[in-house]
């Protein structure tokens, strides 16, 4: 296990990142309910850190992450490997899941500290401070 962290990044980096490289990888890591009913980034992919029912961390995460990048088919010589770009509510699961990445040997691993909602505010309100949704970035919810 490596004491490194995933890169902080702010939603406007991080959207700046996906605009700036086209094969950076924007991974929603919430829970399935939040993805859908919640709302998500526009072009994320879903992959859920910890899921209903049972709330435990996803023994596939890693695995599927190296599906997305096709097993490490996007990188390069020149440019290295694609960034994978981790998004969750409020910047700590994708901490915790940006750290398993890179203990998975993977190098380019970025997280959005602010998430999808942000932090509460002193009405316990998300989505009024910061985030993702705060800072007018794309997004949609079914």
């Amino acid at each position: 296990m490596t004491d490194q962290e995933p890169v902080g990044l702010s939603p406007k980096q991080a959207w700046q990142l996906i605009q700036d490289d086209p094969r950076a990888v924007l991974v929603d890591i919430r829970s399935s309910m939040e993805y859908l009913f919640v709302g998500h980034a526009k072009g994320s992919v879903h992959v859920p850190w910890i899921d209903e029912p049972d709330w435990t961390v996803n023994p596939h995460f890693v695995t599927d992450i190296r599906k997305l990048l096709l097993g490490g088919a996007v990188c390069t010589v020149d440019e290295g490997c694609a960034p994978v770009i981790l998004i969750c509510r409020s910047g700590k699961r994708s901490l915790e899941a940006g750290k398993a990445l890179l203990d998975a040997d993977f190098n380019r691993v970025f997280h959005v500290d602010e998430g999808f909602e942000g932090d509460l505010d002193d009405d316990h309100h998300r989505s009024s401070m910061n985030g993702w949704r705060f800072h007018g970035l794309p997004w949609k919810q079914c």
